[in-house]
């Protein structure tokens, strides 16, 4: 399927409304730097090499956005039950500040795309760290630190995809 860490996600139950919760995990939901961006930035850049018969890159960085899309999903669940509509917003439940795919870096070199998601994972790592500081939700943050470790393995795997394109 997607590429990602060992071990299950944790299960999305007993989780209820909680606001302070909501705000800090809402960017990485549909931030500039969210999961969001993330799935279609990938996407993006496995059609582009695929068509440019960059196959193994193309099938590489299609398995992480299918990653990055349960992340979506599990995010736009957890919002949900900490109380607000799973809208493409950084700021749920308010309907403003919608996401727009100009997040989405689209350089088109192989070296340009694996240093754009490079830094892409390191923010996401950043970010899902500062709000793991934060957090004061045992079950929430159980879920954000396994999405975590899955943000680990995609930097990883791009740093090696970037030292094979750099020989």
């Amino acid at each position: 399927m997607g590429l990602k860490a060992e071990g299950e996600y944790p299960a999305l139950t007993g989780i209820e409304e909680d606001g302070a919760a909501l705000r800090l995990l809402s960017p990485v939901y549909a931030g500039r730097e969210g999961e969001l961006t993330a799935t279609l930035q990938y996407v993006y850049q496995s059609v582009l090499l695929g068509a440019s018969g960059e196959e193994k890159l193309s099938k590489l960085l299609l398995s992480i956005a299918v990653t990055e899309m349960h992340h979506v999903q599990i995010l736009g669940t957890l919002i949900t039950k900490l109380g607000a509509p799973p809208l493409f917003t950084a700021r749920p439940p308010y309907p403003v500040g919608y996401y727009s795919a100009s997040c989405v870096n689209y350089v088109r070199s192989v070296q340009g795309m694996l240093s754009a998601d490079i830094l892409l994972e390191r923010e996401a790592i950043a970010c899902y760290e500062r709000i793991l500081s934060k957090l004061d939700h045992p079950r929430v943050a159980a879920v954000l630190a396994r999405i975590l470790r899955d943000e680990e393995v995609h930097l990883s795997t791009l740093e090696g995809a970037q030292r094979e394109y750099l020989r």
